[in-house]
């Protein structure tokens, strides 16, 4: 019964899936440094249910944009997103793996940031709630993000 329960986890998340997410996110983060530290953050707010649709929601216009303090108002919601961080650690790496093999993304080493590469050969379908999260942490640092969240890096 557990290989099957395995089988099932390895069917819904897979860097085939999730890889798509990744990029989107780095697609609309705004260059920063040390933003690699942030590629953990991704597929545990875009998997959750609850945060999807937030996140899904923001809204960035002329008259009206959203904040990480609008969307994420109720902190409590937070209590087992260290939890899903560390239980998503394996599928992160290999999700970024992925978009570094098909060319969506690249590593600067000197400040430990990841972009996206433009003109690439292949395509990705953005996801929305990724894209959305890229731009809400846009302007933030790492370091506030994390502390906002009330996790630690691994």
């Amino acid at each position: 019964m557990s290989s099957i329960v395995d089988a099932l986890y390895e069917l819904k998340y897979n860097p085939f899936e999730y890889g798509p997410y990744m990029a989107s996110f780095f697609t609309h983060l705004a260059e920063s440094e040390n933003n690699l530290l942030l590629a953990q953050l991704v597929i545990p707010l875009c998997s959750h249910p609850v945060f999807n649709k937030t996140i899904s929601g923001a809204v960035f216009g002329d008259k009206k944009r959203s904040s990480i303090w609008s969307i994420f108002d109720d902190r409590t919601e937070f209590y087992d997103l260290q939890e899903r961080i560390d239980g998503f650690q394996i599928l992160t790496e290999q999700c970024v793996q992925y978009c570094l093999v098909n060319d969506w993304l690249s590593v600067s080493e000197q400040n430990l940031s990841i972009h996206n590469v433009d003109g690439s050969d292949t395509a990705f379908n953005e996801q929305r709630s990724a894209k959305q999260l890229g731009r809400l942490f846009s302007g933030h640092s790492v370091v506030e993000i994390y502390v906002f969240l009330g996790v630690k890096p691994r």
